[in-house]
């Protein structure tokens, strides 16, 4: 066993348990289970995250702290000891009962299963994702595990911030060493604002434990804070309650404000926003743990308590069961009503799964150790040879339950991550339509309606030829390249996955100084993410009168579709020469024909795709042009 051990730090008397810390914890995985079981209601409800993080780095300070003063050393074993009993076997239990619905259910939620195991139980999950240019925003892939990054940054910091500890240690005074954690949170902060790309995949500084570590390193800093300064200031104790309630007040008013209007594509969330996040809730942890405070009193609330005392295993359940849920009724609607039902039914499993993940895993191996718990559960077996009782046999027949439960997980599980399929129905149509795209001889998917000439003869107007087309998009228009082309030959398509409405100026401005761009321009955005209005202004007054738009509107099950759909629809009806390709309502009747994501077109979905832009070319074409004052019989008008 490794003992590190210098000279003891001063110590607090402080009780084991610090008051508010479960109430902060409830909110926080409340945050976390709206945002993402009822998507677009609580738009910052990811901060949840960064709340957890502080926490963490409070706790696990403080602890360490605390054992140093007590015994002058610090035991690295036994600290990851407690660590692992404290993760593990939750953790454990959710890869076999998840891993093995998974693998009864099948299709895309078995996509890259094995690259998720192997990052859930090594703790790398955010680091294989960011080498594997896995994007956190990504629709097109349902990963079953995504949510467990945050545990992969937590986790390292365990392994590393005990010796960071130690080292604090030689330094020589309490401000030297509250002066070093402050460097370390404010260098990650800087990491964070410097490395983001504005209108780019913002995955990197998100899952980046050097990028992402500053709210565990604000939690420590007021733990230290907490164990070396408040201990020399006598009058504190006198004077702080009446200042926590305030301090409180603030950090908990800012944390929802920003939950409420800090959205995750946000660039100001990536230069300061989610630190100052953290800030607030370093502030509100003070406050809570102040002696006397009636801050942790509130907080220590029977419900939020009990939460907060389970929020571990919630936070671990919900997003793989929501995505169990949505994989097993993929042509369930989940937009309005219906998709609330399908955010219920996955919070009902989790809670329920999160009750018996801690009763009857988490307490007892933290209350007894592994040993002892294997101990327990296979005890009865081994005595039941000889006379029993009504009760005993009671406790064979449970042990034999979970056991062969245990071995029917483990076999799931192992079947789960053989299949390991490399793509999603999604990703798959998103190739072909790439494919399509970077051979541009290539036919398109047979059965596309050819919109270069018109489907009614009666129609005066003539359509404009694909080559007098540019469209550009997100990976709704990839996947229905091949039928924008079989219906419009010749059509320059610019579209790629995780595309936002943002990045249209600059992509337009790199046409228009190459000579590219097109009399007409499809503009296929907004699946991604919120847009700007100011943004649409933008285009428009960029490309100017000689151009031509169309908007395509968005269907996906994503809290911030209607307010894009509305936007689009406004901008459409206030410039003469901008028409909508209604996509929503031309799918919405008919779900079966997108992938299981319910957002990217198959073949049959493509047509309809490029039908709806046939339909607004064809508005476009009908429309009168404007008179000049010759053609009133005036003369014109000096400028």
């Amino acid at each position: 066993m490794s003992v590190l051990a210098t000279a003891p730090l001063p110590t607090s008397n402080r009780a084991a348990r610090f008051a508010g810390l479960d109430g902060l914890r409830a909110i926080a995985v409340g945050a976390v289970l709206v945002y993402h079981l009822t998507p677009g209601v609580l738009r910052g409800g990811f901060l949840g995250v960064d709340l957890f993080f502080v926490i963490s780095g409070f706790l696990i300070t403080s602890l360490l702290l605390r054992e140093r003063g007590e015994t002058g050393r610090i035991s690295l074993v036994t600290f990851w000891r407690r660590r692992a009993r404290r993760l593990l076997p939750a953790l454990g239990l959710l890869l076999l009962a998840t891993c093995s619905a998974a693998w009864l259910i099948g299709g895309d939620v078995l996509v890259d299963l094995s690259r998720q195991v192997l990052g859930a139980l090594t703790f790398s999950s955010n680091w294989l994702d960011i080498t594997g240019d896995r994007s956190y925003f990504d629709t097109t892939s349902p990963e079953l595990f995504r949510n467990l990054w945050s545990l992969a940054v937590e986790e390292q910091f365990y392994v590393v911030w005990p010796l960071a500890v130690l080292a604090l240690a030689l330094l020589p005074g309490r401000v030297w060493r509250l002066a070093a954690v402050g460097l370390l949170a404010a260098a990650s902060v800087t990491a964070m604002a410097v490395l983001y790309v504005p209108g780019g995949d913002a995955t990197r500084v998100y899952f980046g434990t050097d990028t992402h570590s500053f709210g565990l390193t604000m939690g420590a800093l007021v733990a230290l804070a907490a164990h070396e300064w408040v201990p020399q200031r006598s009058g504190w104790s006198r004077t702080a309650p009446r200042f926590a309630p305030a301090v409180a007040a603030i950090g908990l008013a800012g944390i929802a404000a920003a939950m409420v209007f800090l959205s995750e594509d946000a660039p100001f969330g990536y230069r300061g926003g989610l630190a100052l996040v953290s800030v607030l809730a370093a502030l509100t942890i003070a406050a809570a743990i102040v002696p006397y405070s009636p801050v942790g009193r509130m907080l220590d609330a029977a419900p939020l308590r009990w939460v907060g005392e389970r929020s571990y295993g919630l936070y671990l359940w919900h997003w793989p069961v929501f995505i169990l849920v949505l994989s097993a009724l993929p042509t369930w609607p989940r937009s309005g009503a219906s998709g609330w039902a399908l955010g219920g039914i996955a919070l009902a499993i989790t809670v329920a799964a999160a009750w018996f993940s801690h009763r009857f895993v988490e307490q007892p191996v933290r209350r007894h150790g592994f040993r002892a718990s294997l101990a327990a559960v296979v005890g009865p077996l081994r005595g039941s040879t000889g006379a029993s009782t009504s009760a005993s046999r009671r406790r064979i027949v449970a042990t034999t339950g979970a056991l062969a439960l245990v071995g029917a997980g483990l076999v799931g599980t192992v079947a789960a991550v053989a299949a390991n399929p490399v793509t999603s129905d999604a990703q798959a149509r998103i190739e072909q339509g790439l494919d399509s795209i970077e051979r541009p001889g290539a036919p398109g998917r047979p059965g596309a309606p050819d919109a270069s000439t018109p489907r009614d003869q009666t129609t005066p107007a003539p359509l404009p030829g694909g080559d007098q087309i540019t469209a550009i998009g997100d990976s709704v228009m990839l996947a229905s390249a091949p039928e924008l082309q079989a219906a419009f030959p010749g059509i320059q398509i610019d579209a790629v996955v995780s595309r936002q409405l943002a990045q249209a100026p600059a992509l337009l401005t790199t046409l228009m100084d190459a000579g590219t761009l097109r009399p007409v321009i499809l503009v296929g955005l907004g699946t991604n993410g919120p847009i700007d209005r100011a943004t649409l202004d933008e285009l428009r007054t960029l490309v100017g009168p000689a151009h031509q738009i169309v908007v395509v509107n968005v269907y996906a099950p994503r809290g911030w579709t209607d307010g894009v759909n509305a936007a689009l629809t406004s901008f459409a009806r206030q410039h003469r020469d901008v028409e909508l390709a209604n996509w929503r309502d031309a799918i919405a009747g008919q779900l079966p024909l997108l992938a299981r994501d319910q957002i990217h077109p198959g073949s049959e979905g493509g047509e309809i795709y490029a039908a709806v832009v046939r339909d607004a070319l064809q508005r476009l074409a009908e429309i009168p042009p404007l008179l000049r004052p010759n053609d009133y019989g005036l003369a014109p008008q000096p400028e």
